[in-house]
């Protein structure tokens, strides 16, 4: 057969828990430092970002959270999400491996994000608050939260990373269209951003800096709270819908798989397939091997230091464990604006630590190889941020083929590439290229980390 094979469950297998990796941990999760004293923070110093509902998620040790019935509500316009039996792909690869992926692009947004864009507007609203602040880099997770925060009746202000908002102006239109105002950043709106702006006033932008410019506005109002699409742990927690369903629908295809791949930026989209899976295998389940794929010019996990850092350039956030090329590096402009942030999500970071995990590093012309070759199979268009998944997918399958053995792959197809269309006309155009960091400002970068 060469069709594709789809699985699918109804709304009654649509999970009623999010579940908690850090329950399972054989070693815990250091903790949040204050940048200030250097000591372990409270529930105090996060409440004037977040509300406390999300807050007590962020520490709980607790393996089960209950997902609230209107979150469910919501979930039920998407998921379950499908997941499909790759044959084309196999067929054209001409491999053993029995390739299949998660397709997260079926949500409004198009991506994994409204996973957890919609609980935190729902927890927000509940608390009371009338306003969210966040960043965006590709998009994906600005007009995530743009949708949820219209369910909710909640305004949202989205600082986007001035190459993507130059990039993709399709996703900015979206973001507007749900209601949200969507701002480049650096902007002169905050002493952040004017500050950036003083001393370049061309800045290309980075995560780092959008997330101070939204932190910034947010601690300013009592009615107002921060938002954030990735890196902590009560997003990576309510991902976990991911790989729920797909531990549920490979049980239907009598299958399981031997190697999980994701792309990571941030980590929400890895985790969120990956973390049921190690819950499995650390509660004496059955193992998988989980591989991680970042981009080759902004590679936290290949090449970052695992030390506590600054989530965002202006330094007011808390303090985290995580592997980082310090906040104040900048990643060049490559298209994959969803991975180009500074640092990876403490958990995954923990994870690498632990040998849990292998990471590995691609530019981008291979992975947007890889992304047409998906597309021209299997007739989804993967967003750039997806293709490194999809680079690390078929490289796997391949070495099944030149080993003559046939394993499991499950790969998280996080998004689709509709508002991407830019990036593949460079690509076919011959214009797109692989960027590389400066290997000086990555060591100054790394160099001023905080002292901890």
């Amino acid at each position: 057969m060469t069709s594709q094979i789809k699985y699918l469950l109804d709304e009654t297998h649509l999970p009623k828990a999010w579940y908690n990796l850090a329950a399972d941990l054989p070693v815990p999760l250091p903790p949040v430092l204050h940048p200030g004293t250097k000591l372990p923070i409270g529930p105090a110093d996060l409440e004037p970002l977040f509300p406390m509902a999300l807050i007590e998620q962020e520490v709980s040790t607790v393996r089960e959270i209950e997902i609230p019935e209107p979150v469910r509500a919501v979930y039920r316009q998407w998921r379950p999400s499908p997941l499909f039996r790759a044959r084309r792909l196999e067929q054209l690869l001409d491999t053993p491996a029995r390739i299949y992926y998660k397709y997260e692009g079926v949500s409004p947004s198009g991506s994994h994000k409204p996973n957890t864009a919609v609980p935190q507007a729902f927890y927000n609203r509940e608390a009371g608050i009338r306003k969210l602040t966040t960043e965006t880099g590709a998009g994906q997770w600005g007009s995530s939260l743009a949708f949820a925060g219209s369910l909710f009746g909640i305004e949202v202000q989205v600082f986007m990373v001035r190459v993507s908002y130059d990039q993709k102006p399709y996703r900015r239109a979206l973001m507007e269209t749900y209601g949200a105002r969507c701002i480049a950043s650096p902007s002169p709106e905050t002493h952040a951003g004017r500050t950036i702006l003083a001393s370049q006033p061309n800045h290309p932008g980075s995560l780092g800096i959008a997330i101070s410019e939204a932190v910034e506005v947010a601690a300013q109002r009592a009615d107002t709270k921060y938002a954030l699409g990735s890196v902590l742990n009560h997003v990576l927690l309510h991902q976990t819908v991911v790989g729920q369903e797909a531990l549920a629908q490979l049980e239907l295809a009598d299958d399981y798989p031997d190697i999980l791949v994701g792309c990571t930026g941030g980590g929400s989209n890895f985790a969120g397939l990956a973390f049921p899976f190690l819950g499995v295998q650390l509660r004496g389940g059955r193992k998988v091997r989980v591989i991680a794929v970042e981009p080759a010019a902004c590679p936290s996990l290949t090449r970052g230091k695992y030390a506590y850092d600054f989530g965002d350039t202006g330094h007011l956030t808390p303090l985290v464990k995580m592997h980082t090329l310090g906040s104040t590096f900048t990643p060049p402009g490559f298209h994959a604006g969803g991975l180009r942030y500074h640092g990876m999500a403490p958990l995954v970071s923990h994870l690498a630590e632990l040998g849990l995990i292998e990471a590995r590093a691609y530019h981008q012309l291979r992975c947007f190889e890889a992304g047409v070759q998906f597309a021209r199979a299997e007739g989804i268009l993967p967003a750039p941020e997806a293709n490194h998944a999809v680079r690390g997918a078929i490289d796997e399958a391949l070495r099944c083929k030149e080993e003559g053995v046939s394993r499991a792959i499950l790969v998280n197809l996080c998004g689709h590439g509709h508002f991407d269309m830019q990036a593949y006309m460079d690509y076919f155009a011959g214009k797109l290229r692989d960027l590389s960091y400066e290997e000086s400002e990555l060591a100054m970068a790394l160099a001023g980390l905080p002292s901890v």
